[in-house]
């Protein structure tokens, strides 16, 4: 395997791991924000809008950009009932049909239908339509665009790793460690 490869794999790779490891915190702020919903409603009779709508954009965002995290992680569901007793050459060559016949277009196609929408949400600096909402839908519905290209991105990562070869015990552990 050339080096160029594997360096552009491994800078992939910390991409999508910083990005996956910032963003995880976001759960956490959800789950304060919802507890500040809930006693500010409930013990105060105090209702927010715009903590209820940061709830959905924090939710929103840990989703959309914590996805290709979890796909390196191997967080995703995987149905493998033939997969996991084929060779890992066989296993490489479906990776690498999935992804370039599968996930590839797809995150393509999200893209250009995405594109316009997000561009009008950006030109109006749209709002929530509710009184009292955050003013940042535009920001929300970037999401739409971002998640397909973190998933690309981690798409050409993958492919690429189903061309490092497994018979160096060294190199593939130095592509491990890098994974996470």
């Amino acid at each position: 395997m050339t080096q160029n490869l594997l360096n552009s794999l491994l800078q992939l790779n910390r991409l999508t791991r910083l990005i996956g490891e910032s963003v995880r915190w976001l759960s956490l702020l959800m789950v304060i924000f919802s507890c500040l919903v809930v006693v500010l409603r409930y013990s105060f009779n105090i209702p927010s809008i715009a903590l209820q709508e940061a709830v959905m954009y924090l939710h929103a965002s840990l989703f959309m950009l914590g996805a290709a995290y979890t796909w390196q992680q191997g967080g995703h569901v995987r149905v493998d009932v033939f997969y996991r007793n084929w060779s890992p050459q066989r296993q490489a060559w479906v990776d690498r049909l999935g992804i370039v016949l599968l996930v590839l277009p797809v995150c393509l196609f999200m893209l250009w239908v995405s594109w316009d929408y997000v561009a009008n949400a950006w030109a109006i600096g749209e709002k929530s339509p509710e009184t009292g909402g955050l003013p940042f839908v535009y920001l929300l519905k970037s999401l739409i665009v971002a998640l397909p290209l973190l998933i690309i991105l981690q798409a050409l990562a993958e492919l690429a790793k189903t061309f490092v070869p497994h018979t160096d015990a060294h190199e593939t552990a130095e592509v491990e460690k890098h994974y996470g």
